[in-house]
């Protein structure tokens, strides 16, 4: 972390405590004042980031303390540089892999990088109880790192009464530089909605854009934002490094994420990928690292196109909803057919969660409809009410001796899908870090498709395993 990034960190007891909307507001606040700031989001999640981007416009990615190692999210977060930053956590601040410790946590990345935070808290229902919380959540702040306090969905009255009583026992606790910087009124018409694991897409949401500005109004309105900018100029003190572990990622000190570049005389090999409505969660830095290693991407719509680029060397599907887009999906055949032909003509593919699905002979919505798509997998997904193999996972083995597979052992990822499919595929043994295991995967020589979402920055060398697949490849002409 550059020693002039001015950062700052939303964090909260648990999910579902109003950290999106607060960090929303905010980002928008900042950039009104023409400051210019950037965003981040702990953990896996590729919606929040995605409202950062396509509703206010600012750039953000992710910062996971499981995908990436300790090197990698410091080289991430200081490239922020002058932009001021702000860092939305994820779930409860000392969440994380394990009960026993912060790993995985928002708490972690904040110690990693001294990185002060504010506590958002839910009021809701809470009297006296919620001093305990904020008290409760201090103790542990071993970096003492967390300088400031929103209490979220509270009256103005309750506020008047809480506030006293709250700033006197800070006081008495001796958290004489944590501050409450006041409140966020519940406003059921800003409020955002929400799908299965995260916020719901941008493009769903009416009026999404006033909401926010609805949102930037009620915090100025209610919250010192000059303390919270006083906040964003001061580190964290007494930060910690945190080791890494022994499930396979980088080691601490080098930056992966710029161990192979490809020289300028390299034709570029071209990658198609698919990104529209049905398909929209790519990891930032997977793409950047591709594109180091030399890779043109191309972005298509699986839905609104007749074909993939028609100079495209490899193909990636990521994840998304395609669920939502089955009708639309399955209607336009000719796509259909030109990513069915460029994968049985030989052309290397990756394929994670939505994509997977997309490649089934057919996929079920939530009523039981089916709807033919590719047929590149000869298998069936369906909708099964509950999150399969949800959370955090790596790859420990895989059986392909050869292509982008081979490459896979250790690397990172995560999966949270409430569809299943009938074929998943055995050339990988995967596991959480529990140590829970199970078979899964489809790969060939040059392909890969499966559930998880990876982390190529957490074995880089998969990355160019595929990258010299998509230059072995020899175009024929697919879509002519």
């Amino acid at each position: 972390m550059s020693e002039t990034t001015k950062c700052i960190m939303i964090a909260a007891p648990s999910s579902g405590s109003g950290k999106t909307t607060f960090t929303c507001g905010l980002l928008r606040i900042l950039k009104d004042m023409g400051l210019d700031p950037v965003s981040y989001k702990c953990g896996p999640d590729y919606i929040d980031p995605m409202f950062h981007r396509q509703v206010l416009e600012i750039g953000s990615r992710n910062l996971d303390s499981y995908l990436m190692n300790e090197t990698q999210i410091k080289h991430a977060l200081g490239a922020a540089g002058n932009h001021p930053a702000v860092v939305e956590g994820v779930m409860g601040i000392y969440d994380g892999t394990d009960v026993r410790g912060i790993s995985g946590s928002s708490y972690e990345i904040a110690l990693m990088c001294r990185i002060p935070i504010i506590l958002c808290l839910d009021a809701r229902g809470t009297g006296r109880t919620l001093i305990s919380i904020i008290k409760g959540i201090l103790a542990d702040d071993t970096g003492h790192l967390i300088k400031g306090i929103v209490l979220n969905r509270i009256s103005p009255g309750f506020y008047e009464k809480t506030a006293p009583v709250l700033t006197g026992e800070l006081a008495d606790a001796g958290y004489h530089d944590v501050r409450l910087l006041g409140f966020m009124p519940k406003a059921d018409e800003i409020a955002i909605g929400s799908r299965h694991l995260g916020l719901m897409l941008p493009g769903e949401i009416p009026d999404i854009r006033e909401r926010i500005a609805g949102i930037a109004r009620l915090i100025t309105g209610h919250i010192d934002i000059d303390s919270i900018l006083r906040i964003m100029d001061k580190p964290g003190e007494n930060a910690e490094s945190v080791a890494d572990d022994e499930t396979g990622r980088g080691t601490p000190g080098t930056d992966t994420s710029e161990a192979f570049t490809s020289g300028a005389d390299i034709p570029k090999p071209v990658l198609a990928v698919a990104r529209d409505e049905a398909f929209c969660f790519y990891y930032q830095d997977n793409i950047e690292l591709l594109e180091q290693m030399g890779v043109e991407v191309k972005y298509f719509s699986p839905i609104h196109d007749e074909h993939i680029p028609e100079d495209a060397d490899g193909l990636l599907l990521g994840g998304g909803y395609p669920e939502l887009f089955l009708k639309e999906l399955a209607g336009n055949r000719s796509m259909l057919d030109s990513v069915r032909n460029a994968i049985r003509g030989g052309m290397p593919s990756l394929a994670e969660c939505g994509g997977f699905m997309y490649l089934h002979e057919s996929v079920y919505d939530r009523d039981g409809t089916g709807y033919s798509l590719t047929g590149v997998i000869d298998g069936e997904c369906r909708y099964t009410g509950h999150l399969v193999r949800f959370g955090y996972m790596y790859i420990r083995s895989c059986d392909e001796p050869e292509g982008p597979a081979s490459a896979l052992p250790g690397i990172r990822g995560h999966e949270f899908h409430y569809y299943e499919s009938s074929l998943n595929g055995d050339a990988c043994t995967c596991a959480k870090p529990d140590g829970t295991e199970w078979k899964g995967m489809i790969a060939d020589s040059v392909s890969l498709w499966g559930f998880p979402h990876l982390y190529y920055g957490s074995k880089p060398e998969f990355a160019e395993a595929f990258t010299n697949s998509m230059r072995r490849y020899e175009r024929t002409g697919l879509n002519e």
